[in-house]
């Protein structure tokens, strides 16, 4: 199995700060972990974590730096890619830049993690018909036995057509664009009715 490739450029400013940052950690074998969260959705994040030693993940790619290993989450290495780290010395102590201009893309295959899925069609076929009444639903977590934890945000939330909703037109959707997925349910508090739409 090939290793994926790491498309990401860590300036030596950066190397040289995260180097002393991790210095100052007293942890040998100290190394730096970067990862999306949300990827490919608007909420995408991209972060850089200590990793201490225990810490790595079997399935990440790891590079060796100026000093250190930095170890990228291989699920999140589409995301990455064109990510630039970066470091500006100022009179302040400087600030670290992280730019991942496909972060927030959404990104699927055939072998695409059904999370990532999930978020693909919940940003792309759920979400735009949603926001015509002010609502948006978001993937929670993927349980165990293949159910989508869902949560409904904006004007869905409290609203009275939700059952409805999450039934007929967000669970539909997912069933018939994600074969392998079990079902959705939904945690929403909707006794807050402060947005709903209805």
């Amino acid at each position: 199995m090939t290793t994926p490739a790491v498309n990401v450029d860590i300036t030596e400013s950066a190397q040289e700060y995260l180097c002393g940052l991790l210095a100052k950690q007293d942890c040998e074998g100290i190394g730096i972990r970067m990862f999306v969260a949300n990827p490919g959705t608007p909420q995408a994040e991209t972060c850089i974590a200590y990793c201490r030693p225990g810490e790595e993940k079997e399935e990440d790619v790891v590079v060796e730096l100026n000093g250190f290993s930095a170890h990228f989450e291989e699920r999140s290495l589409p995301y990455l890619e064109d990510a630039k780290v970066d470091y500006s010395p100022d009179r302040m102590g400087g600030q670290l830049t992280i730019r991942a201009p496909n972060s927030k893309m959404p990104k699927i295959s055939d072998d695409s993690p059904i999370e990532d899925k999930i978020n693909y069609v919940l940003f792309n076929d759920v979400n735009p018909g949603l926001a015509s009444h002010g609502g948006n639903v978001s993937l929670r977590e993927l349980t165990d036995d293949g159910f989508a934890v869902l949560e409904f945000g904006g004007g869905c939330q409290g609203c009275s057509a939700v059952d409805m909703t999450l039934k007929d037109g967000v669970e539909k959707t997912l069933m018939e664009k994600i074969p392998e997925l079990k079902g959705v349910r939904d945690i929403t508090d909707h006794s807050d009715k402060t947005n709903a739409y209805i």
